[in-house]
C-alpha cells in the first residue's frame, strides 16, 4: 500500500497555546484582584470599570472562553490532524478562527469593563459579540468537520467523539439562550423574562460547564495522557458508555441551580434526578483515565506532566462526586448562595482545567520546538505551588459556606434571627484573605510555567509543517472479523454529528418546553405591574453594575429567609423582568423586598460610602452615580422594545414615558433635599433609587396568586 505525504499544520497549535498562557495570566490577575477587593473594597479606588461588579464577569470570561478557550482550540487542532493523519482542512479558517476568537476575547473584555452587559452569568456579552461567536464556531466547526472527512484513518477515535458532541451542543446552547432584543450597539434585553429566562440560562449555565470545561477537557485527556503515559486508554468500553451516557444526562441537569426557588417543582426534581444519574458517566471517564496511567505509576513520581494529569482527574472526580452531592435538596438548602458554590466551580477550573492544560503545554511545547522542556525541575516546583494554591482557595471557602449558612438558619430562643446579615459577612472576612492567597499561589506557580516555557522556545526552533506520511483512506473499509456495533457511527462523522444533537437536544426540549406553553407554570399575579421609566433606567444601572454578582432577588421558603428578608418569592413576580435576577451568590443580602424597607436617604449614603449605613461592609462605593446623568433619549426605545417582548405598555406611551420620568426622579430629590442631601434629579442613583425602592412591593400586599390550568396550546 502507497504511503501519501503531507505537512500537519503546527501553526495555530503555537498561536492558541500563547494565547492560552496569556489570557490565562490576565484572567487569573482579574479573579486575584476580585478577591482582593472582598477583603479590601477600597481597592478599586472610586473607579468604576474595576469593581468586583464588572470584574467578576471580566474574571470568569477570561477564565471560561480565553484561557480554556484558547486551551481546547490548541488541542484540538494538534490532536485532530494525527487522530485523522491529515492536515487541517483550511489554514485560511484556521487563521479566521484564530484571530477571530482573540478579537471577541479583547472586545468582550473592554465592554464588560465599560459596563455593556446583559446581566446574564456567563453570558455576559452583548448582542454583537454573541453574532460573532457564532460565526466564529462555525468557522471553528467546518474547519474540524472538513478535516475529518478528509482524514487519512478510518476509525473515529475517542476524543473526535467529545470534539464533535462539545461543537454541536455548544451551538444549540449558545443560539438558544442568547436570544435577545437589541436595544442599541451594545445593550439588548433578553428575549426570555422570569422563571423561563432562569430555566433557558441555568439550562446554558450549567451545560456550558458540562460542553465547555469538561467534554473537550475529556477528548483531550483521551488524547494526551495515554501519549505522554505511552499507554492505551484502559477501557474501548467504557469510552464508549462515558460519551453517550455523559451528553444525554448532563444537558438535563440545569434545574439543579434552581432548587427552592420560584422554578415549578417538575422541573427542580427533574434536574436533581439527572445530576445524580451523573456520577456513573462522570466517575467512569475519570477511572478509565486514572486507569490508563496502570503500569506507568513509577513515573509519576519524576514526570511533572503525569503529576499535573492525575490530580487534573482527581479534582475532575471530585467535582462531579460533589456536583451530585450538591444537587440533593437537603445539601442544597444549605450550599446554595453561599461560598459552597465558588469552592466546588474552582475545584473543577482550577484542578481539572487548569492542571490539564499545563500538563499539555508542558508536553507540547518542546514537541513544537523540537527541543527538551527547559527545566523539569521547575515543573515540578510549579505543580506544587499550583496545588498548594488549589489547597488554600478551597478550603477557606469551604469554612467559610458552612460558617455562612450556619449564621444564617440561627435562631434565639425568642425565635428571632440570631445574627444580622453583615454579621455573616463580617466573620468570614479572613477566609476571603486566605482564598486570595491561594490564588496569588496558584498565579505564581502560571508565571513560573510562562518562563520556563519561554526558555524552552527560545532554545529550539519551531516546526511550522510537521511531516508525515499515511496511506489514503479506502474507498471501501473492509472489516475482518467481529466488529462492535459502535464501529458503524465511528466511521460516519455526519452520523455521528446528526445523532450527538438529537441526543442533546431532548433534554432542553422536553424541560423547557412545558413551562412555555403550559400556563400553569407560571400563575400571573394581578397586581405585579410593569417598571415604570425611571425603573427601567434604573435595573440598566444595576445590570451595568453587576449587582446580580453579589445580591440575589429570590427568597426562598424556609424559616430563616422569610423572617430575614419577606414573603418568599413567587413565579409570577418576575413576568416583567428581562432578564431575571434572581442571583447565585450572597456576598450581599437579598434585594427581592427591599422596596420600601429603607428611606430614599439611606440608600443615598449607602450608595456613597457604604460603610456609614454598614459598618464593615465590603461593599464598594459607586461615586460616579452621583456625576452620570440619566440618557432619557434611550427611553422611547426602551419601552418600544419591552413592548415587543411582551410587557403591556400603552399603545404611545413612549411619547410621554419622559415626562412621568422626571415627575418620579423629581419627587425622589425632593425626598432627599428633605434629608439635606440635595442632588439634581437627572443624575443615575436616582434613578438606582427609583428601582431599589420598587423590588417587592407589588407582592408585600397582593393577594395569593392563582395558578391557569389551561393546557390547550402544549
Amino acid at each position: 500500500m502507497s504511503l501519501e505525504k503531507f505537512y500537519y499544520d503546527n501553526r495555530p497549535v503555537k498561536w492558541f497555546a500563547y494565547a492560552c498562557v496569556f489570557w490565562g495570566l490576565i484572567g487569573m490577575l482579574a479573579g486575584l484582584w476580585a478577591a482582593l477587593e472582598l477583603v479590601i473594597p477600597g481597592l478599586n479606588a472610586g473607579f468604576a470599570p474595576i469593581t468586583f461588579g464588572r470584574l467578576r464577569p471580566v474574571h470568569t470570561n477570561a477564565v471560561i472562553f480565553a484561557f480554556v478557550g484558547n486551551g481546547i482550540f490548541m488541542g484540538v487542532y494538534y490532536s485532530l490532524q494525527r487522530l485523522c493523519k491529515a492536515r487541517m482542512f483550511s489554514d485560511l479558517l484556521s487563521k479566521i478562527h484564530f484571530w477571530g476568537w482573540q478579537s471577541i476575547i479583547a472586545g468582550g473584555a473592554l465592554t464588560l469593563f465599560l459596563g455593556y452587559t446583559t446581566g446574564k452569568e456567563y453570558a455576559e456579552l452583548e448582542w454583537p459579540f454573541d453574532i460573532a461567536i457564532t460565526l466564529i464556531w462555525l468557522v471553528f466547526g467546518a474547519n474540524m468537520l472538513g478535516t475529518i472527512l478528509r482524514r487519512r484513518e478510518s476509525h473515529l477515535y475517542v476524543a473526535i467523539w467529545f470534539y464533535i458532541g462539545t461543537w454541536v451542543a455548544i451551538a444549540m446552547l449558545h443560539i438558544i439562550n442568547s436570544f435577545e432584543f437589541p436595544l442599541s450597539l451594545f445593550k439588548s434585553y433578553s428575549w426570555y423574562a422570569g422563571v423561563q429566562d432562569a430555566l433557558v440560562q441555568w439550562w446554558y449555565g450549567h451545560n456550558a460547564v458540562a460542553f465547555f470545561l469538561t467534554t473537550p477537557y475529556l477528548g483531550l485527556m483521551y488524547y494526551f495522557v495515554p501519549k505522554a503515559a505511552n499507554r492505551p486508554v484502559y477501557s474501548y468500553r467504557w469510552s464508549i458508555i462515558h460519551f453517550w451516557s455523559l451528553i444525554f444526562i448532563y444537558i438535563w441537569a440545569g434545574p439543579h441551580h434552581l432548587l427552592y426557588t420560584a422554578l415549578p417543582e417538575w422541573a427542580q426534581s427533574l434536574g436533581t434526578a439527572f445530576s445524580v444519574m451523573l456520577i456513573a458517566p462522570s466517575w467512569g471517564g475519570m477511572l478509565n483515565g486514572l486507569l490508563t496511567l496502570r503500569g506507568a505509576w513509577d513515573r509519576v513520581r519524576e514526570d511533572a506532566i503525569l503529576k499535573f494529569f492525575v490530580v487534573a482527574l482527581t479534582c475532575y472526580g471530585m467535582a462531579t462526586f460533589e456536583g451530585p452531592m450538591l444537587s440533593l435538596k437537603n445539601v442544597n438548602a444549605i450550599s446554595h448562595y453561599t461560598d459552597w458554590t465558588i469552592a466546588h466551580v474552582h475545584v473543577g477550573a482550577l484542578g481539572w482545567n487548569g492542571f490539564l492544560t499545563f500538563g499539555i503545554l508542558y508536553w507540547l511545547i518542546p514537541r513544537l520546538f523540537g527541543t527538551a522542556l527547559h527545566s523539569r525541575k521547575w515543573a515540578n516546583t510549579h505543580f506544587w505551588i499550583g496545588t498548594l494554591g488549589i489547597i488554600f482557595y478551597v478550603i477557606p471557602l469551604y469554612w467559610a459556606a458552612f460558617t455562612q449558612s450556619m449564621m444564617w438558619k440561627q435562631f434565639t430562643e425568642e425565635g428571632q434571627l440570631k445574627y444580622q446579615f453583615l454579621e455573616t459577612v463580617t466573620t468570614i472576612v479572613p477566609m476571603y484573605a486566605l482564598r486570595a492567597v491561594g490564588g496569588l499561589l496558584y498565579i505564581s506557580g502560571v508565571i513560573l510555567m510562562a518562563v520556563n516555557l519561554t526558555k524552552t522556545i527560545r532554545k529550539g526552533a519551531f516546526i511550522a509543517n510537521e511531516a508525515a506520511e499515511a496511506p489514503a483512506l479506502p474507498k471501501v473499509i473492509v472489516t475482518h472479523g467481529k466488529t462492535h456495533w459502535h464501529n458503524w457511527i465511528e466511521r460516519r462523522p455526519i452520523q455521528l454529528v446528526v445523532f450527538s444533537l438529537v441526543v442533546v437536544a431532548i433534554g432542553g426540549l422536553l424541560e423547557m418546553m412545558p413551562t412555555f406553553l403550559i400556563r400553569s407554570n407560571i400563575p400571573t399575579i394581578s397586581s405585579v405591574k410593569p417598571y415604570t421609566p425611571l425603573e427601567l433606567h434604573g435595573r440598566d444601572i444595576y445590570l451595568r453594575e453587576g449587582c446580580y454578582t453579589c445580591h440575589s432577588q429570590m427568597i426562598r421558603p424556609f424559616r430563616d429567609e422569610v423572617a430575614r428578608y419577606g414573603e418568599y418569592s413567587k413565579a409570577g413576580e418576575f413576568v416583567y423582568d428581562h432578564p431575571f435576577q434572581w442571583g447565585s451568590k450572597r456576598t450581599g443580602p437579598d434585594l427581592a423586598r427591599i422596596g420600601g424597607k429603607y428611606p430614599d436617604s439611606w440608600h443615598f449614603n449607602h450608595m456613597l460610602d457604604p460603610s456609614s449605613m454598614s459598618p464593615g461592609s465590603i461593599m464598594p462605593s459607586y461615586p460616579w452615580l452621583f456625576e452620570e446623568r440619566v440618557d432619557k433619549s434611550k427611553t422611547p426605545a426602551m419601552i418600544s422594545v419591552m413592548r415587543k417582548l411582551g410587557v403591556p405598555y400603552a399603545d404611545g406611551y413612549e411619547l410621554r414615558a419622559n415626562a412621568e420620568l422626571d415627575k418620579q426622579a423629581q419627587e425622589i430629590a425632593d425626598r432627599l433635599q428633605k434629608d439635606k442631601l440635595p442632588i439634581k434629579a437627572d443624575r443615575e442613583i436616582i434613578a438606582l433609587i427609583a428601582y431599589l425602592q420598587r423590588m417587592g412591593k407589588d407582592i408585600k400586599s397582593a393577594p395569593k396568586p392563582v395558578a391557569q390550568t389551561d393546557n390547550a396550546a402544549f
